[in-house]
């Protein structure tokens, strides 16, 4: 092998104190996300007992919350990219400005996001019940999906709140709190789900609802947690020294702000109205579509947690090396972390596909939503180092503040070539609906290649606070 071959694949690893710098960073991330995911699996399977309606009226009420999550971390991300560099320049002011840009933002949307789910909610979950089932199973999974909806948004203030400090710490190199936070909020969800959707020490069985009601007071658990630690440890992070006095963001500041935070926050909400919508179009084919995307969700995001959190990774450390103003090292960097990533997508991918056909054994459903849902994880298991790639990219591609170039590269993907390619299939077409998810999972391949040419590039390599 050559001598420049060699130093084109050592491009792509890096020495031990690159990978411990970028594990110290990402681990608490994917514990976090991990227990996170490993409760959700719980959830799953404490709602799946209560049949297969219940699974799908859940499934369908969380995709639409998704879409809020998504425009909130959307926000939040768009500030951050902000609070990283600042971070990095050690400019304490610049952080508390981003904090403050980043609550007032998450509360408006959050209002925002109330008032339509509330007023629309009949509407949007009916929009998945047009597939071919029983006009009393779609009936049913109205009722249960609507219920259970309009109990979590009373959980959308906290979420709010909680994104701005969990963000911020996050972006100042501080991932350990918002983990522990994260796994007490979980604990109490737990218990608060065992209790409530079955009835246990005396309190009522309230199935998919108690489900909803336990989750909304892990919320408020989880931003107390936060917002205390914060407060009590201003030295460590004094950013929160008089972030409540004189709570303004100045004009010109807040603008620019707003400037890179509005496209990243409309590719997010894009991006998740996109998968949305291709679910939809999956439930259009066959109403059980809904209960096998949530089985097949459950354990993605289970053992996904570690390229997604690498992805995290990407764009707080590559962030602060660009505010450091080294921007050869963060190219370099960003080419590690690609190569990292694929590694954690093959392995877990894998994983998936092996235990593909036990899985959906654990829940209460009829087989052939297990069998569906089989056929499902194997898929999205097989193309998961694909999607490692992809969203190490994205973060690579945000890390610079290039907003425009993030759009294009994720939502314009989805709705010009994704989503088109969905509905094709699912109106004009009999494909079963295992044949649909594959041929629209392989699109991820144009994505990468995309994503790739952008990434090597080089032109999301920028310094946005100093401009």
């Amino acid at each position: 092998m050559s001598t420049e071959n060699n130093k084109g694949i050592k491009a792509y690893i890096g020495n031990k104190a690159f990978y411990a710098t970028v594990l110290s960073v990402a681990f608490p991330i994917m514990i976090q996300n991990g227990v996170s995911n490993f409760v959700s699996l719980l959830d799953n399977l404490m709602i799946g007992s209560l049949g297969t309606n219940a699974i799908s009226g859940v499934a369908i009420s969380n995709q639409l919350m998704f879409v809020y999550f998504l425009l909130i971390f959307g926000a939040t991300a768009g500030v951050g990219i902000f609070t990283a560099q600042y971070h990095g320049m050690g400019d304490t002011k610049g952080v508390r400005f981003t904090f403050r840009a980043k609550l007032i933002i998450n509360v408006i949307l959050s209002v925002a996001a109330i008032a339509v789910l509330y007023l629309f909610s009949d509407a949007l979950i009916e929009m998945f019940l047009k597939g071919e089932g029983a006009v009393e199973d779609a009936e049913e999974t109205l009722q249960i999906g609507k219920k259970y909806m309009d109990v979590m948004l009373v959980g959308l203030f906290p979420i709010a709140i909680t994104n701005a400090y969990a963000g911020t710490l996050r972006d100042t190199g501080q991932t350990k709190v918002p983990m522990i936070a994260s796994i007490i909020a979980i604990f109490v969800n737990l218990v608060g789900n065992f209790l409530l959707i079955y009835g246990y020490l005396g309190l009522p069985a309230m199935g998919a609802t108690g489900a909803a009601v336990a989750t909304v007071i892990s919320r408020f658990v989880e931003m107390l947690v936060l917002a205390v630690y914060t407060s009590s440890h201003s030295k460590e992070h004094p950013f929160i020294i008089g972030a409540f006095k004189g709570f303004t963001v100045p004009g010109k500041l807040m603008g620019k702000f707003m400037l890179k935070s509005l496209p990243l926050m409309l590719n997010e909400t894009l991006w998740a109205a996109g998968q949305t919508f291709m679910n939809q179009c999956y439930s259009y084919r066959s109403l059980n579509a809904m209960a096998a995307v949530n089985i097949e969700s459950t354990i993605w995001g289970l053992l996904g947690v570690a390229f997604l959190a690498m992805g995290e990774a990407v764009g707080i450390l590559v962030g602060q090396t660009l505010g450091s103003g080294d921007i050869e090292k963060a190219k370099g960097d960003a080419k590690k972390f690609r190569a990292f990533n694929i590694v954690c997508g093959a392995v877990f991918g894998c994983m998936m596909v092996l235990i593909s056909p036990l899985f959906p054994m654990l829940y209460n459903t009829s087989d052939e939503v297990r069998h569906m849902a089989t056929m499902f994880i194997i898929i999205c298991g097989g193309f998961m180092p694909v999607m490692a790639y992809t969203h190490a990219t994205y973060f690579t591609i945000r890390s610079g503040g290039n907003t425009l170039i993030t759009f294009i590269f994720d939502s314009c993907y989805v709705w010009m070539i994704a989503v088109p390619v969905a509905y094709c299939l699912s109106r004009f077409t009999n494909m079963d609906v295992v044949y649909m998810l594959l041929i629209v999972q392989s699109l991820e391949i144009i994505k990468g290649i995309i994503g790739g040419a952008m990434a090597l590039s080089g032109i999301w390599a920028k310094n946005i606070v100093k401009q």
